[in-house]
């Protein structure tokens, strides 16, 4: 028994003692399956345990997907052109000209509507028919006097739409859509040619037209291009490639129409800023 006892101290001494040994053993020995203990050694015995290596962590750096938001700029040469419903429904007078419910009510309107859609959105803070009532400066003269107030602007951002908004002077039967049982006040767009770079207004102005007519086939009228003798011929656009005029319906539109429209415009605009955003980043 006592014989027993020592054979089986001298088994588990020599079983403790092997993960040890066995890690002096040359790689070129004949031991294959020692080898492969010594490279497992970690796990044989508990006195052996360790903790295997952590990669070391990269440092997870935020990703930042947001761009630079693409930027507009609204304005209004002829600010008190108005619409006769809106008038009527103010103070009971229909006017073509109007303080409050005029085309700077419905700028305001555009600019939040681009606003919610993630545009960064201006509007020059000049009603150019009263300054130029307070300086005595006729109508027509209007693109000359807010001249100076956009060029300023402009100078300050760099803008990637210009509105120049305006409203038309013919009646609703030309100026009105029916689309799925709803109506929408029509907009026209106006380029002028008597500058080099018209063109390049022309596409912009094409553009945002397009996509308009994307989303209500029919909400905008043929584009004007206008010159020579008895017309501005530029309309501030040789200040900018980026400045469109458009006319947001005419005198006979309800705000109803015209808030839809503004909806649109605002959407289309929207398309197309980023689809040029894309084409910019993929260049």
């Amino acid at each position: 028994m006592k014989k027993n006892m020592q054979i089986l101290s001298v088994i588990v001494f020599v079983l403790f003692l092997f993960p040890v040994v066995i890690q002096f053993i040359p790689e070129g020995s004949t031991m294959s399956s020692a080898k492969i203990i010594k490279e497992n050694a970690f796990i044989v015995y508990a006195s052996n345990i360790m903790e295997e290596p952590k990669d070391e962590e990269e440092e997870v750096k935020p990703v930042d997907n947001a761009t630079d938001p693409s930027k507009v700029l609204l304005y209004f040469t002829h600010s008190q052109e108005a619409y006769e419903p809106m008038t009527k429904a103010a103070d009971g007078k229909v006017a073509v000209s109007h303080q409050t419910e005029n085309v700077m009510k419905m700028g305001e309107k555009l600019k939040n509507q681009l606003i919610v859609h993630g545009v960064e959105t201006d509007m020059l803070d000049v009603d150019n028919n009263k300054e130029m009532v307070k300086k005595n400066i006729p109508y027509w003269r209007a693109y000359k006097e807010i001249r100076p107030h956009v060029k300023q602007k402009i100078s300050e951002k760099d803008y990637d739409l210009i509105i120049d908004v305006h409203r038309d002077s013919i009646g609703p039967e030309a100026t009105t859509i029916v689309h799925e049982g709803e109506r929408y006040a029509k907009v026209s767009f106006v380029v002028g040619t008597d500058h080099a770079n018209y063109k390049l207004n022309m596409h912009k102005t094409m553009t945002l037209k397009k996509e308009m007519d994307k989303i209500i086939p029919g909400i905008t009228k043929n584009l004007l291009p206008k010159g020579g003798q008895g017309v501005d011929g530029k309309y501030n656009q040789d200040l900018s490639p980026n400045i469109i005029l458009i006319e947001l319906g005419g005198i006979g539109n309800t705000e109803d129409e015209l808030n839809r429209t503004v909806a649109i415009i605002a959407e289309a605009a929207t398309t197309m800023l980023e689809n040029e955003k894309t084409q910019q980043q993929s260049k």
